[in-house]
C-alpha cells in the first residue's frame, strides 16, 4: 500500500474529486437523489465524492495492489466506484486552480475506488465543524459500477 495524498481538500460545493490529469474528462452534475445517497458522481475520467461539509476536510488516498480489507462496522459510509486513468490523478477540491492542485501517479486504465467516510454524524449544529474524514482507496481493476457497501443511516 502507498498513501498517495494525506491531507486537506476545500470541500467547495460539498465535494472534492479524483480525475485523470489528461485533462479530457468532463465534471460530471448530475446529482440525482440516488447519487447523494451514493455520495459519489463517476463519470468517464473523473470521480467526484460528496462531503458532509461544505468546509475543508481531511482526505487520505492509498493505492492497492488489490482490494483492501478492513472492519467495515468501523465506517459511517462505504462505496465503490470507477476511475479511468492515463497513468496520473489530479486531487482537488471543487473550485482548486487545477494548475496548482495535487498530481498523483497511478496504474494506467481501469482503477476501482472504495470512499470510507467516518465521522458524519460529528458535524456541528451549523454544519461547519465536525470530525468527518475521507479515505479513498484504489486498486487496479475493470469497472464494475457504483455499489454502496454500508449506507450512512442519517440518509
Amino acid at each position: 500500500m502507498a498513501v498517495l495524498f494525506d491531507g486537506e481538500l476545500f470541500a467547495d460545493y460539498h465535494q472534492f474529486y479524483l480525475s485523470d490529469a489528461a485533462g479530457n474528462a468532463e465534471m460530471p452534475t448530475d446529482w440525482t437523489d440516488e447519487a447523494l445517497r451514493r455520495r459519489i458522481l463517476c463519470a468517464d475520467g473523473v470521480l467526484v465524492v460528496s462531503t458532509a461539509r461544505n468546509m475543508t476536510v481531511p482526505v487520505r488516498i492509498e493505492l492497492h495492489d488489490e482490494e483492501p480489507q478492513f472492519d467495515a462496522g468501523l465506517a459511517d459510509h462505504i462505496v465503490i466506484g470507477d476511475l479511468r486513468t492515463s497513468g496520473e490523478i489530479v486531487v482537488a477540491g471543487c473550485s482548486d486552480y487545477l494548475p496548482d492542485a495535487a498530481r498523483r501517479s497511478v496504474p494506467e486504465g481501469d482503477l476501482r475506488v472504495m470512499i470510507v467516510f467516518t465521522g458524519l454524524g460529528s458535524l456541528s449544529e451549523d454544519g461547519l465543524a465536525g470530525e468527518d474524514r475521507y479515505v479513498v482507496h484504489l486498486w487496479p481493476g475493470r469497472g464494475e459500477g457504483v455499489a454502496v457497501l454500508r449506507q450512512w443511516s442519517a440518509d
